[in-house]
Parts: C-alpha cells; structure tokens; sequence
C-alpha cells in the first residue's frame, strides 16, 4: 500500500521532511487544538501531552513527530513562537 506523504516545511527555510500524512495530520490537529485551549504553552508541556495522550495509538516516534510537525506549523505562519520566552512558548498566529 502507497501512503500519502507530506513535504514538511521549515520555518528557517531548511530542507523539510518528507512524513507521511496521515501522521502529521494527527500531530497537526493536537497542536492545534491544545494551542486553542491553552493561549500559551511551552514546547516541553506540549510534547509531554502528546507523549501521554497520543503514543499508546501513534505509530511513530511521538516526539520526533512534534519537533517535525511544530517546524512545520511555524513555517505556515499557523503558530508562532512568543518572543522572549524561555523554554519557549507557541500561541496560534492571530490571522
């Protein structure tokens, strides 16, 4: 069976990642709905979320998939990193 892949951007405009779609789209809909329930989170809270809710049924290396996916969010002006924050933290882009 071929999978669907997606072509990862990044935002410093380094090569991407080719993963498969159904993958990023599971990691994509996370960040987003927990950036929507929370204004602010750090990456590091983020990822342990993911790694609670999401590894007992992802088959992939969670955390990879949320450095890759972030990147990639970032680059599509989807989320943001806020300036001055340190771990950092991600928002949703005011569009």
């Amino acid at each position: 069976m071929n999978e669907t892949k997606i072509m990862t951007l990044h935002p410093g405009g380094k090569q991407g990642v080719n993963i498969l779609l159904r993958r990023y789209e599971i990691i994509k809909t996370f960040i987003l709905s927990k950036l929507k329930n929370h204004s602010e989170i750090s990456f590091d809270e983020l990822t342990d979320f993911a790694v609670k809710e999401l590894s007992a049924n992802f088959d992939g290396k969670v955390v990879w998939y949320m450095v890759t996916v972030k990147l990639d969010l970032e680059a599509r002006k989807l989320i943001e990193r806020v300036p001055k924050t340190s771990p950092h933290k991600l928002r949703l882009t005011k569009v």
